[in-house]
């Protein structure tokens, strides 16, 4: 196979806010770190335990929109590709970090699903994506996800909210 394949696919949780900040020539850029988990019960019947924290950049619009609608313990889909970058520190080291550059960003829960983390509350069940779309003639394009509330009070058009949403 020539070239590769550089693909990474995660879902995870923040373990902060999105920090944006925007390039000199206007263009915005998010940073965030989610975590993913997995466990196992090892040969002695105990149960364990390990989580990765994962780098995530995210460029453009979508920047924006991380920086609007993720918050601190709220679940996300995150694709992209892994990319390691070099810098040399202020006493001449050389230095590297792996990160993963998002091209698609799906928001999990609802938009207080960070608020409601250890508070008994689930979120609710809304999805927002962004970024690249889906491929036509994927089994799994479940659609455009419905609106959600702008939190001015006017609701979404048509009468739909996450109430009516049948799962």
């Amino acid at each position: 196979m020539a070239g590769g394949v550089n693909k990474v696919i995660l879902i995870g949780n923040l373990g902060a806010d999105p920090e944006v900040r925007f390039t000199p020539g206007g263009q915005a850029v998010a940073n965030f770190r989610i975590a993913t988990s997995e466990s196992w019960t090892d040969k002695n019947g105990q149960k364990q335990e390990r989580t990765e924290w994962h780098r995530i950049v995210v460029w453009g619009k979508l920047a924006e929109l991380c920086g609007e609608y993720l918050k601190k313990g709220r679940q996300c889909y995150v694709e992209g590709r892994l990319q390691t970058r070099e810098w040399t520190d202020k006493e001449n080291r050389k230095n590297y970090t792996t990160e993963v550059v998002a091209n698609a960003v799906t928001f999990l829960g609802g938009r207080d699903a960070g608020d409601n983390m250890g508070n008994g509350g689930g979120g609710g069940g809304g999805r927002r994506n962004f970024g690249s779309q889906p491929r036509g003639g994927d089994n799994n394009d479940y659609g455009q996800p419905p609106p959600m509330d702008d939190g001015m009070g006017g609701g979404s058009s048509g009468g739909n909210n996450e109430d009516d949403i049948p799962f």
